[in-house]
């Protein structure tokens, strides 16, 4: 394998990073076209900046946050921190011990890293599960935590949502809700309540996924358990700062639900569109999208040899697609776990009002590169490492 370990990650995202400092400096944003669905953003007036200082920035923007978070998340009371896997970190520091059990349910394999990671930490017993008819709630479960959305946009059947926290709460154990992308997916797609009015005790977001936030974690939920995650946030330093905490307000009154909606009448189009001649791409509720298995049985069919691992064909394309064409995918910038499927998101602004053929060219071409790159592990490995 050429990407081996979370350090080969790292490096890998690196020098992503590196490639779209240089598009940008000789071609300019225009050039760039960020189709992950978490490109966010910073909305400011300079006003509200010359505000972000350590104690006069939360003692503005806090008041609003908490109106703003419940109008969004609903629940009794908020919490920012800088990013939802601290978020989901704090509330297992704060609701989980030494021997205790967290029991996961998710519509797909696999969860977000962040979970199984935060209950190592607590040393506490960890299971997941995907079939309602095998979930299991155990003697010393402390904590049941629900992914409305999976990292590949899998969502999760509404009334199995209800069913794991009715279970979960015959037993009076808190629910906590990892709900990345799906407080917006969920809610402007699918058409399903919000998590806590759906009866969950927490829940958290990422304010950078499918709307204009930065990448942080925002939670709601019950005040008392929220004042719990809150302290431990405090304790080791999760909480957002001031900048985040502008930043987001300012991004949950800009949302709108219209972007999903239009790449939602857009997506069958461009699958039909791709689907002519590749048989790679499935849909996702907002365009479409190419997992491990899916790359690496199109590179079967057309009878192409590669040493590569499945996961290192999608870091090599997704390099190809930024090198070559400035797309920028999960796989090229994704943090260590992050999935390898690589997805093409129609509700991003870059790609909003784009020409649909002008897209596929972009993809076509960049395809026909990896097909004769994948051959040579000694080139993929400096395309992927730059």
């Amino acid at each position: 394998m050429i990407v081996d370990n979370s350090l080969d990650e790292v490096k890998k995202r690196e020098s992503a990073l590196k490639v779209i400092k240089s598009i940008m400096e000789k071609d300019g944003r225009a050039s760039l076209y960020d189709v992950t669905g978490l490109s966010g953003g910073f909305i400011a007036s300079e006003d509200e900046l010359n505000l972000l200082e350590t104690y006069v920035g939360p003692a503005i923007f806090e008041d609003e946050l908490q109106i703003q978070a419940k109008k969004h998340l609903g629940g009794e009371k908020a919490l920012a921190v800088n990013r939802t896997s601290s978020g989901i970190l704090a509330s297992i520091l704060a609701l989980v011990k030494e021997g205790d059990h967290v029991s996961h349910f998710l519509a797909q394999y696999p969860a977000h890293p962040s979970i199984p990671r935060s209950c190592n930490i607590v040393k506490a017993d960890y299971d997941e599960y995907i079939n309602i008819d095998e979930f299991k709630i155990e003697d010393n479960t402390s904590l049941v935590v629900i992914t409305g959305s999976t990292m590949d946009h899998q969502v999760i059947d509404e009334d199995l949502f209800i069913r794991v926290i009715e279970m979960a709460h015959e037993r009076d154990i808190p629910v906590l809700v990892d709900d990345a992308s799906g407080a917006r997916l969920r809610t402007a797609v699918f058409k399903q309540k919000r998590a806590c009015d759906l009866g969950a005790d927490l829940v958290v977001t990422s304010t950078d996924k499918l709307m204009p936030g930065p990448r942080g974690g925002l939670m709601a939920g019950k005040e008392n358990l929220i004042d719990q995650v809150k302290i431990k946030a405090n304790q080791f330093g999760l909480e957002a700062q001031p900048p985040l905490i502008l930043a987001m307000v300012n991004g949950i009154k800009n949302y709108s639900e219209e972007n999903l909606i239009k790449a939602i009448s857009r997506k069958d189009d461009f699958y039909e569109m791709l689907s002519k001649d590749y048989k790679l791409f499935e849909k996702t509720p907002t365009g479409c999208m190419v997992s491990e298995n899916s790359l690496k049985n199109q590179l079967d069919d057309l009878d192409i040899e590669t040493e590569l691992s499945d996961k290192d064909l999608c870091f090599l394309w997704a390099m190809i697609l930024l090198r070559e064409e400035g797309i920028i995918t999960i796989p090229a910038v994704g943090m260590p776990g992050a999935s390898a499927t690589i997805r093409f998101d129609l509700s991003t602004q870059d790609v909003i009002d784009m020409d649909l053929d002008v897209l596929y060219e972009k993809i076509d071409s960049s395809f026909k590169k990896l097909l004769d790159v994948c051959k040579d592990s000694k080139k993929s490995k400096e395309l992927i490492f730059n």
